[in-house]
């Protein structure tokens, strides 16, 4: 046998299984190594299972490269290649230039992100084993992509628990100020270095585009707007009027850049950089679609209590005030909430204030944000598009 790690007796299941994720309590041997090193994984008889990049301060030990006995080097850029394949077939016919382009385990590249805005790729890393190789995926997307500048953007918190520090910084060309890009016809301008996550959230493509396929003729509030993705769609498809609340000033900004470069008026009344918690409780929701797309209130398992009363709070509010013959869209982008959780409290919300309300959609899960069947934990984001009588 070679130098590798060896799973105990009945812990190989999930490997077997294809999931990237090998817990400490499941290694029964390992040689000596470095945060970061690729190492051999062998089942309890000797068979090898394949590949993994380790930490050993994390209680994600090591996480899955490959399930062969590829070169697990090789095994990456093949998987950086397929992935690209797959998203130029994806929009190769389509007015959007923007959009993931890895996916994490998605794509077979645990802890690895890289979004496309244009020409411009910014790669985000949660994994000490994928920041050793942050070179050679670089020059994958060098070789591989018509590729003007590549920025890394791994500032997430999940870093830390695998002892790594915030990283933003250029690796490749110069990154522009602001990124025009088109989704879906759309214009966007992207501030990438001053943005939230990568720069715009492309996991809401298709939530945008079912707004827009029902805001015409509607009054429509777009709260936690960020720089105006539901509004724009919104806008640009006859809706009567569209106004954002968004607590941060330059987001705010940003999205009347984004009016006007789409060819739309901009009424500063229109634009309320305000918090959207205050906005929801002491104005009067004279709106017949409003959007709901808070940020994450559980990032971590213990926040769960604490994210139900939040999402309660906010849809219980907003139920109340809404009139009848209304639209919400309400989502939830919490790692640790379920899909049953969340319809749950809706359903709550629905029962405390006594409104009828009937689920038209569910998310729409855009193409390149593909989760793993084998590692279905990817699957974090919830929509639901309610009709309320």
């Amino acid at each position: 046998m070679q130098k590798g790690i060896v799973l105990d007796r009945g812990k190989d299941w999930p490997i077997r299984e294809k999931h990237h994720w090998i817990f400490s309590r499941a290694i029964i041997s390992a040689p000596e190594y470095k945060n970061g090193d690729i190492l051999p994984v062998y089942a309890n008889n000797g068979e090898l299972l394949g590949h993994a990049m380790m930490n050993k301060d994390t209680s994600i030990a090591a996480r899955m490269i490959n399930f062969d006995s590829t070169d697990p080097v090789s095994s990456i850029k093949l998987n950086i290649k397929r992935a690209i394949k797959y998203r130029n077939e994806l929009f190769k016919n389509s007015n959007t230039n923007a959009y993931r382009l890895i996916n994490g385990e998605g794509d077979n590249l645990s802890g690895l992100v890289i979004d496309k805005y244009n020409k411009t790729y910014v790669i985000q890393i949660v994994s000490t084993g994928m920041d050793t190789l942050i070179d050679v995926i670089a020059e994958t997307l060098k070789n591989e992509t018509e590729v003007e500048c590549i920025y890394e953007k791994s500032t997430v918190g999940a870093r830390k628990k695998e002892g790594l520090e915030s990283s933003e910084r250029v690796l490749y060309g110069k990154l522009p100020d602001k990124v025009e890009i088109l989704e879906n016809g759309v214009k966007f301008l992207v501030d990438i270095a001053h943005s939230q996550k990568t720069g715009l959230f492309l996991d809401q493509r298709e939530m945008r585009k079912l707004v827009g396929e029902y805001a015409k003729d509607r009054l429509v509030l777009n709260c936690f707007s960020y720089t105006g993705g539901f509004s724009l769609y919104a806008a640009l498809n006859g809706a009567k009027r569209v106004v954002s609340v968004d607590i941060a000033s330059d987001a705010i900004d940003l999205s009347k850049e984004n009016f006007l470069k789409n060819g739309l008026k901009v009424n500063d009344d229109d634009f309320r950089a305000v918090d959207a918690f205050d906005y929801l409780h002491n104005e009067d929701l004279d709106f017949d679609f409003v959007i709901l797309d808070p940020p994450a209130f559980a990032k971590k398992k213990e926040d769960i209590h604490n994210a139900r009363r939040g999402y309660l709070d906010i849809n219980k509010t907003t139920l109340r005030k809404m009139p009848s013959n209304s639209f919400l869209l309400t989502c939830s982008c919490s790692y640790h909430m379920d899909e049953k959780m969340f319809e749950d409290i809706i359903k709550e919300a629905a029962l405390q204030t006594g409104r009828k309300v009937r689920v038209v959609a569910k998310h729409r899960l855009a193409g390149d944000h593909p989760f793993n069947i084998f590692h279905s934990e990817l699957d974090y984001l919830k929509s639901l598009l309610l009709y309320i009588d």
